[in-house]
């Protein structure tokens, strides 16, 4: 049972992990606790960065804890789900510091 999870359900790639040095022409080390470190280069993946997804920690407000606050800016969409005995409402939230695509 490798990184939390067995079978199908487990992650086909784990990282991305930075590449300590290369061993020999075909294979690298990596910076990996639990499990043999190294691996032949076709098991590996290029981890390529969306810089769409980045988000700057200086507005944030970072606590030492590596924690921050949300906070809501605006509610976009409210609706009320009726269930055979039961009616839930949902809510969609624009926070602060986040595009309108990842309103939650």
């Amino acid at each position: 049972m490798r990184f939390g999870k067995k079978g199908k359900l487990s992650p086909r790639y784990v990282g991305p992990n930075q590449i300590l040095i290369r061993v020999g022409k075909v294979a690298y080390e990596l910076d990996l606790a639990s499990v043999h470190p190294v691996f032949h280069v076709s098991m590996l993946k290029k981890c390529v960065g969306d810089p769409t997804s980045i988000v700057s920690l200086e507005g944030l407000g970072v606590k030492e804890n590596l924690s921050y606050e949300e906070v809501s800016v605006e509610i976009l969409d409210q609706q009320v789900k009726k269930l055979r005995n039961k009616e839930i409402a949902s809510v969609k939230v624009l926070w602060r510091n986040q595009l309108v695509e990842g309103a939650t």
